[in-house]
């Protein structure tokens, strides 16, 4: 029997403790005749799609207090940044001192690499100024914190006032978000005969060399990447790799994550989810969302692509969304190496969307820490801000890495790892991809089309692409151009007439019968005009989903139920949801009369000459919160003709 480590259990204890009283306290709650309430029995929802996420290498960024630099063994700073492979003193404080910076640039999220307590000790010529050899997850890096804020000072969860505080308070009153970069797959290397030793807030509790409780896996590096065994059991790059089985691992590692998130923390990003099994993300998510509801999680599912069907059920089944990499390489193809296939290559990929239950929520990017940057592959400043444009107005959530409203790079073999985590050394508000990313982080907030809505390829040839966002009667109409200049005769924007103003340029453009007439785009162009319609106001607003229903042109999924707001019942006035790709229908449904009650629902067909098809289910059952935004994520049942 695998043995339980003291600080551990009282953990455990505690909160399944909390957990019970939670139940209880309900329980006790329900009377008859009483409006239900009851917010652990339904899910809030932070909207993430209309967020813009910065991606900071915290070592990298900025330096706001000299005086950590140091940190506990002062030979892995370089106080002249020329070792690549040292520490060089970005810190917590140094991104606070640029909060304003980013939040003036449109920036609503910012994902840090992870802010663990690393290994303090060079792995091939290394420092962990990456954050992914984690020694303790409950305690902080201290070259990230003050020098009076050290771990062995203080029991870093039972002190709420340090850098890490603050930065989140700074976050909040910012109306920005905080993303928490976290690593379950593995601990640390080998550094001297010292391998995976791990700890709980400074107590020692697990050493893979003396593993006798089997918290780690023992089957030596990966040698066949092919073999899904091997790629979750076996070492990556000589890491003490977790052994998932092992209860008291995935207490652990759920117990710190949850204190981080009551510290504040608002969604996470999980480094390298494709080398465990998805059981374990299934219930490591659920225990996660059921302790804080509204956390937005996403994964890194390395070169994930739509074509890969392991990366695909693991986005659509896992309970989290993932990096969209297939899209990054199709971006990185047409506009940065500029294969003869351009656009098309991108539209591939897109066309492909119906095979995740969740699209609109992929995390969508350029280039990242483990990449050349864009501008090492082309260093035309024009092209990144079309490719910047591309993902700021297409499907999914954009990720913007620290650095490019700058143009920073270093080209030194090729921009590989670690030359793309060069410092920042500019802080420019004048550049034109920083005055763009302001902007169209601003239309993603005001228009649902771009963060919520349907994506239409209007013209689309290897150097032209003009589509359309859409949602309801909100409507965002895109035009880029890699190539030379060029006049197009005549464009569908599904505008409305009249004219409209490009969000980048400020040019005018006329609009005549949806359509835009010898439209001209220059050289790198890119034209982006909007249009908001009414958005959907409510006393608690419900974003319902609907997935694996195969639809045909012409049909309709609505939901009906026993309310006022989903037609009492009368298919005639079930609420319609819109068509975002053939696997997915999603819509705000409004709920006043009915906020705060228990309902009943189920989705049906809609077919123009045929009767309407219903789930074959008696009904679905949910609890409306009295307030707020919530969200139903559904699979439509066997359909039942009427």
């Amino acid at each position: 029997m695998v043995s339980t480590p003291p600080s551990q259990a009282s953990t455990s204890q505690y909160e399944v403790t909390d957990a019970q009283e939670k139940v209880e306290a309900l329980v006790t709650e329900i009377k008859p005749e009483t409006d239900i309430d009851l917010e652990f029995l339904y899910t809030r929802d932070i909207e993430f799609r209309q967020e813009t996420i910065y991606f900071i290498v915290v070592d990298r960024f900025y330096d706001g207090d000299p005086d950590n630099s140091f940190g506990p063994n002062p030979e892995l700073y370089d106080p002249e940044r020329q070792d690549w492979g040292k520490y060089w003193g970005g810190d917590l404080q140094g991104i606070i001192d640029k909060l304003d910076y980013l939040k003036n640039m449109g920036v609503t999220a910012l994902w840090l690499t992870p802010l663990f307590e690393q290994i303090e000790a060079l792995f091939v010529e290394q420092a962990a100024i990456h954050g992914y050899w984690t020694k303790d997850f409950k305690r902080i890096n201290p070259r990230f914190i003050g020098k009076d804020e050290e771990p062995s000072l203080n029991k870093t969860q039972h002190t709420r006032n340090t850098v890490f505080d603050r930065l989140i308070d700074e976050l909040h009153k910012r109306n920005m978000k905080l993303v928490l970069d976290i690593v379950c797959n593995h601990s640390n290397p080998d550094i001297s005969g010292t391998k995976g030793e791990l700890y709980d807030d400074g107590v020692k509790i697990v050493d893979f060399n003396n593993d006798e409780n089997h918290w780690y896996h023992h089957y030596g590096e990966v040698t066949d990447w092919e073999n899904e065994w091997q790629v979750q059991n076996c070492e990556l790059s000589g890491l003490a790799t977790f052994n998932e089985n092992n209860p008291d691992y995935r207490n652990y590692i759920k117990s710190a994550i949850k204190q981080w998130l009551d510290r504040g923390v608002d969604a996470l990003r999980i480094d390298t989810v494709k080398h465990m099994p998805i059981w374990f993300w299934q219930e490591f998510n659920a225990d996660i969302q059921n302790h804080k509801p509204d956390v937005f999680i996403f994964g890194e599912w390395i070169f994930s692509d739509p074509r890969n069907e392991r990366s695909v059920e693991f986005a659509n089944e896992s309970g989290m969304t993932i990096l969209d990499f297939g899209l990054c390489v199709a971006i990185r193809e047409a506009l940065a190496h500029g294969a003869p296939a351009g656009f098309h290559q991108i539209q591939d990929v897109l066309d492909l969307d119906h095979h995740y239950y969740r699209a609109t929520e992929l995390i969508t990017f350029i280039d990242n820490h483990d990449m050349p940057r864009f501008q090492s592959l082309n260093p035309d400043p024009e092209m990144l801000r079309v490719a910047i444009a591309l993902i700021m107005t297409s499907r999914g959530i954009p990720c913007i890495y620290y650095g490019t409203e700058q143009y920073l790079h270093n080209d030194t073999n090729g921009g590989n790892d670690p030359y793309n985590r060069p410092m920042m050394e500019e802080w420019n508000i004048d550049t034109p991809i920083y005055r763009d990313i302001r902007l169209l982080s601003g239309l993603r907030r005001l228009n649902p089309a771009v963060s919520m809505g349907s994506h239409w390829q209007k013209y689309l040839t290897p150097d032209i692409y003009c589509y359309v966002r859409r949602y309801r009667d909100s409507v965002v109409f895109v035009a880029m151009n890699r190539g030379a200049s060029v006049t197009l005769d005549v464009v569908d924007t599904e505008l409305p007439d009249g004219e409209h103003t490009d969000v980048l340029s400020r040019r005018k453009f006329e609009v005549k019968e949806g359509k835009l007439y010898n439209l001209e785009l220059d050289s790198r162009d890119v034209i982006v005009l909007s249009h908001v319609g009414e958005r959907i106001k409510a006393q608690t607003i419900v974003r319902a989903q609907l997935n694996s229903v195969q639809t045909q042109p012409g049909e309709i999924v609505a939901v009906i139920g026993d309310c006022p707001e989903l037609g009492n019942w009368d298919i005639a006035k079930a609420y319609r949801l819109e068509y975002i790709n053939t696997n997915t229908w999603f819509g705000e449904i409004p709920f006043n009369e009915s906020a705060g009650k228990l309902i009943s629902y189920k989705y049906v067909l809609m077919r123009e000459g045929n009767s309407p098809l219903r789930e074959n289910l008696v009904c679905r059952r949910w609890v409306i919160a009295s307030e707020g935004t919530v969200k139903w994520r559904d699979k439509w049942a066997s359909g039942r003709e009427s």
